[in-house]
Formats: C-alpha cells, sequence, structure tokens
C-alpha cells in the first residue's frame, strides 16, 4: 500500500514527467538531425553548382577540342586527296592505268573540263563537220557538261590547285606540296587538340571529385532526414502514450475535486442552522402554525412549556433638539 503522504496519481505523474523528459530528449535529438541534413543540404548545394560550372567549362573546352580535331580531319582528306591525284598523274604519266581503276574527283573534272574545252572548239573552228557529227558531239557535249555540275560540288572541297595536264610534272610537284602542307595543318591540329587536353584533364579530376563529394553530401542529407523522420514517428507514438496519461491524470484529478467539493457540501449542510436553512425554516414554520407549538429535540416539561413573561420594553429617551420651521 501506498504511504499516508503518497498521492494517488504519484505514479502517474512520475511516469508523466519520464515521458515528458523523454520527449525534450528526443525533440532535441530531431533537431539535430534536422540541422545535419540542413547543413548538409546547403554543402551539397554549393558542391553541385561549383561541380556544374566547373562543367560548363569542360564543356566549352571540349567544343573548341572537337572543333580543332574537326579541322585535323579537313586537313587530313585534302592530304589524302591530293596524294590519289599525285598517285594517277604519276600513273599517267607511265602510261599505266591506276590499279583500281578509278580516279580522283579533281581528276575525273581537270578530264571533264578538257574534254568539254576540246569540243566547243572544235565545233566552233571545224567547218567540215556534217550535221550528224554536230549533233553527235553537242550531245556528248551535252553529257560532259551534266557530269560536270555533279563533280564541281564534290571536287571543290578537296581542289587546292589546278592540275594542268598538260605539264604532269609541274602538276606533281605542286600537289606534293600542298600535300606536305595540309599534313603539317593536320599535324598542327592535332598538337593543338591534345594542348587542350592536357588542360582538362585536371578539370576532369576536379569534377570527379566534386561529383562524389556532391554524392557523399547527399547521402549524409538523406541519413540525417531518415533518422529526423525516424525519430519523429516514435516522438508522434510517445505523444499519443502522454497525452492519454494525461487525460488520465486529469480525470482522477476532476474526479478528487467532485469528491473534495461534495466532502464539504455535506459539511457545510450538517453545520447549517436552521435561519440558514430555508427548507428546514419553512418546515419548522408549517409545524408551528398545525401545533402551535415546536420541538427542538430533547423533552419539555409542562412548566417548560408555559410561555415565559415579555419583557417590558424600555422606552427610548426623546431626543430633544432645535426643529427647524417650514420653508416658504
Amino acid at each position: 500500500m501506498p504511504d499516508d503522504g503518497e498521492r494517488p496519481d504519484d505514479d502517474l505523474r512520475t511516469r508523466l514527467h519520464a515521458m515528458e523528459t523523454k520527449l525534450r530528449r528526443m525533440s532535441e535529438q530531431r533537431n539535430v538531425h534536422n540541422e545535419n541534413a540542413r547543413r548538409a543540404a546547403d554543402s551539397r548545394d554549393s558542391v553541385q553548382q561549383q561541380s556544374k560550372e566547373l562543367r560548363e567549362r569542360i564543356k566549352e573546352r571540349l567544343d573548341e577540342q572537337k572543333e580543332v580535331r574537326v579541322r585535323a580531319k579537313v586537313h587530313q582528306a585534302k592530304r589524302d586527296e591530293i596524294q590519289a591525284q599525285m598517285r594517277e598523274l604519276i600513273t599517267q604519266r607511265r602510261g599505266k592505268r591506276s590499279d583500281d581503276g578509278t580516279k580522283s574527283v579533281v581528276i575525273q573534272l581537270s578530264e571533264t573540263l578538257g574534254e568539254i574545252d576540246r569540243i566547243e572548239n572544235r565545233i566552233m573552228t571545224d567547218g567540215s563537220l556534217t550535221l550528224d557529227k554536230e549533233n553527235a558531239m553537242l550531245k556528248k557535249l551535252k553529257s560532259l557538261i551534266t557530269k560536270r555540275d555533279e563533280l564541281l560540288p564534290v571536287a571543290e572541297e578537296f581542289q587546292i590547285i589546278e592540275i594542268d595536264l598538260g605539264d604532269m610534272e609541274g602538276s606533281i610537284q605542286l600537289l606534293k606540296a600542298e600535300a606536305d602542307s595540309q599534313h603539317k595543318a593536320m599535324l598542327d591540329a592535332h598538337k593543338e587538340a591534345d594542348g587542350i587536353w592536357e588542360e582538362i584533364k585536371p578539370v576532369l579530376e576536379e569534377r570527379d571529385f566534386l561529383r562524389a563529394e556532391g554524392d557523399r553530401l547527399h547521402n549524409a542529407f538523406v541519413s540525417s532526414r531518415e533518422g529526423a523522420d525516424h525519430i519523429h514517428s516514435e516522438i508522434k507514438i510517445l505523444l499519443d502514450q502522454v497525452n492519454e496519461i494525461r487525460d488520465e491524470f486529469k480525470a482522477q484529478r476532476e474526479e478528487r475535486e467532485r469528491l473534495i467539493k461534495e466532502h464539504n457540501q455535506s459539511v457545510r449542510d450538517a453545520l447549517r442552522t436552521p435561519d440558514e436553512d430555508e427548507e428546514l425554516a419553512s418546515s419548522l414554520a408549517d409545524e408551528l402554525l398545525e401545533k402551535g407549538s415546536i420541538t427542538l429535540g430533547g423533552t419539555r416539561t409542562d412548566a417548560d412549556s408555559k410561555p415565559l413573561p415579555r419583557k417590558k420594553e424600555r422606552k427610548r429617551p426623546r431626543k430633544l433638539g432645535t426643529t427647524r420651521g417650514k420653508r416658504d
């Protein structure tokens, strides 16, 4: 049994105090997790912003490198085309056909232009041509012009110098010099692109570090948020229990107050005199009117029932003083 001085709700009060203390401690832990999550999120956002700016710089440099590589490929293609023209001229100079039976676009265009000039010259200068012969030459000229129009846009990209088929040796030397120039330009472009890559490499390492750091900070943010959410869930469960104890504590207090109130009221009712109790006074008055006398506990004799002599009323002394006359 509890001690005389121990109140019935002391156990609830102790439990409530312990649970409220635990709630405060858990709330502080949740706040710590939330603060850690906030700091991690701020750091993550800062790192990601740095990483974004770095990626933009890298993209600009990579685009520059790509343009240089494209320029190098153009120089390489021109070099290869010029070398192919050289080989065909050398083959023609030796009176042989090319190994694969094909000619470069530039060589084909040069031959086509030469044939067009020859036919146009003959039509304009040869008066001995018959009508059928002239029509046949015009038909061939039309076919050559169509071929020229097809070869021109293809050959424009690779045609560096004009080839004179009448001077093959000179054309070969010119083509060789131009091929060497294009080869050097290609090497210079590749060297420039390699230099850009050497500049990009340490920046790429920094980008990878920032990306890893951003991932680490994001994971720290997620972990802290999960910790805060977990504690918050436990707080909700504990808070429900605290509210139940508070409700029970309140109910016990209200019940105790009700009992004390009823006890105090019963004490007041027991100590109340007839003149303070309207119901008792009313019942005594009814009894007096009905019986002519009232018995208030104990026994009475006949002598006791005799009426007591009335005390003479003392006359009050007349007060003397001046009287004020009637005012008009």
